[in-house]
């Protein structure tokens, strides 16, 4: 016999949480683990983490909400498509290793998922090993669609993994000096902006009042 169903308002005085529905993810863009990217992956971990690592393999504790400063899902997909890094002066010195994240989510709130969720991605200094990525197509203009995209995106992976913080990109300095914090050297670090203030304090709000909290962030 199925279990009859239940009014979410009596599941919850009951302390019976439902589990949030997954959301609609385009898996379309997928890119490919392929041996020369997995082997540039291995190397990034073992510079910058872990000399002796043997595994690509991380385990999310945290996600990480980034913007990509381009306008189209074409110039973000067409970035993070090649194995290997171009142009980013700012990050060279760490290695050969393309930049990527897990999700997209383009201007109308449509997300794609790149990578699987437990292959580490190059997206956050120090914290790449305990970090989902998710970016959002644009600048300080996020949309009310993305917003609600990444209320959902986040909720799922919450309750999937258990997560205990989310952050933004302009926030990951904070987790330096801390048990999450793994790069070996001190000097590679750059100062970011996205997703901004505004968005992540709304983001936030939106997940409370969902009922999904997350730790705070060290000081």
């Amino acid at each position: 016999m199925s279990r009859p169903a239940f009014p979410a308002t009596l599941l919850a005085l009951l302390g019976l949480a439902q589990a949030a529905p997954a959301p609609t993810i385009d898996t379309s863009q997928m890119l490919r683990m392929t041996p020369p990217r997995t082997q540039l992956t291995l190397e990034y971990i073992r510079q910058h983490y872990d000399a002796k690592a043997t595994s690509i393999q991380i385990t999310p504790l945290m996600i990480v909400i980034h913007w990509t400063a381009t306008g189209s899902l074409k110039s973000t997909l067409n970035t993070f498509k090649p194995e290997v890094l171009s142009g980013r002066t700012d990050i060279q010195k760490g290695g050969k290793l393309n930049t990527g994240a897990h999700y997209v989510v383009d201007r109308d709130g449509t997300i794609y998922q790149l990578m699987n969720e437990t292959d580490m991605a190059r997206h956050v200094i120090g914290l790449n090993r305990f970090a989902i990525g998710i970016e959002n197509v644009g600048n300080n203009d996020l949309t009310p669609a993305q917003l609600k995209a990444n209320t959902q995106l986040v909720n799922y992976l919450y309750e999937k993994y258990g997560v205990q913080y989310l952050i933004g990109h302009h926030e990951y300095g904070q987790f330096r000096g801390t048990p999450l914090w793994e790069e070996k050297d001190p000097s590679y670090f750059t100062v970011k902006s996205d997703p901004g203030a505004a968005f992540m304090a709304q983001l936030r709000a939106t997940l409370q009042s969902g009922g999904v909290t997350f730790r705070a962030l060290p000081k």
